[in-house]
């Protein structure tokens, strides 16, 4: 009986030392007390106010500089950072690859993010937005036989509608379900013929739609273009039901399609 009581609490584990560091000046980031570009100060400094030695506060920096919460300035000096899309868009790429999601589920998540984004994008695109769009749908139409260059392409053109669509948040959710399957439209360029001429159709067309503020005529064709996705990628004899690690996704691990 003695026994059983003295087992009932589980013993106490603290979190390392750099661990909380970190976490402290993350808050501080975070919550806006510390701006980005603003010095935090130096290892020796950051060490007296924490309490603790400098190579405590280097390992919590250092886990901060990975995150993209704090950068190192050629003069060596720590300031706040914003992390950028493609940084925190990988970190969740992988979760994404370790709880072994589905093509079926990233397909159903993209579906509904690109209608989301070319909705927002045709009330809010701007003269520089379509710029941008045109002039990738210029290097499209030069890159018709180059399955790879037109995953790049076709990467960047959904990223530039995100971004014309003027919804950082929005930005933000897609990136790590982008960098996941646009990759896996190379091994539809090179194995189904007419692949790459209807992506570029599928393209003019939301281009169009966005120029003249045609909102029917942009959900018209996302529809279109995602479910034109979803056959092309039958057709390479891939299931939608396997697990993204079962496609080579070495692209996962860079910055595929960042602008």
């Amino acid at each position: 009986m003695a026994q059983a009581e003295a087992d009932r609490f589980e013993r106490i584990s603290a979190p390392p030392a750099y661990q909380l560091v970190a976490e402290a000046i993350e808050r501080e980031i975070v919550s806006g007390r510390i701006p980005p570009d603003t010095p935090i100060g130096t290892e020796a400094d950051l060490a007296k106010q924490f309490g603790v030695n400098r190579s405590t506060v280097r390992e919590g920096i250092r886990c901060l500089e990975q995150s993209g919460l704090i950068r190192r300035e050629p003069s060596r000096r720590l300031v706040a950072s914003v992390p950028r899309h493609a940084k925190l868009a990988t970190r969740v790429s992988r979760a994404l690859i370790l709880h072994q999601v589905s093509f079926r589920e990233l397909y159903e998540a993209i579906d509904m993010l690109e209608r989301n984004a070319i909705e927002l994008a045709v009330t809010h695109r701007t003269g520089d937005d379509l710029d941008a769009l045109s002039d990738n749908l210029a290097r499209t139409r030069a890159a018709l036989d180059d399955p790879e260059r037109m995953a790049d392409l076709d990467t960047e053109f959904h990223t530039l509608i995100a971004r014309a669509s003027g919804n950082r948040v929005l930005q933000l959710a897609r990136e790590p379900v982008s960098l996941l399957i646009y990759p896996a439209t190379q091994p539809i360029f090179e194995q189904v013929p007419e692949a790459a001429d209807r992506l570029l159709a599928a393209h003019e067309k939301l281009f169009d739609a966005l120029s003249g503020r045609n909102m029917d005529a942009a959900r018209l064709w996302m529809r279109r273009h995602v479910a034109d996705f979803g056959k092309g990628f039958r057709r390479t004899g891939r299931s939608l039901e396997d697990p993204v690690d079962r496609v080579p996704l070495d692209s996962v691990f860079q910055t595929r399609g960042e602008l």
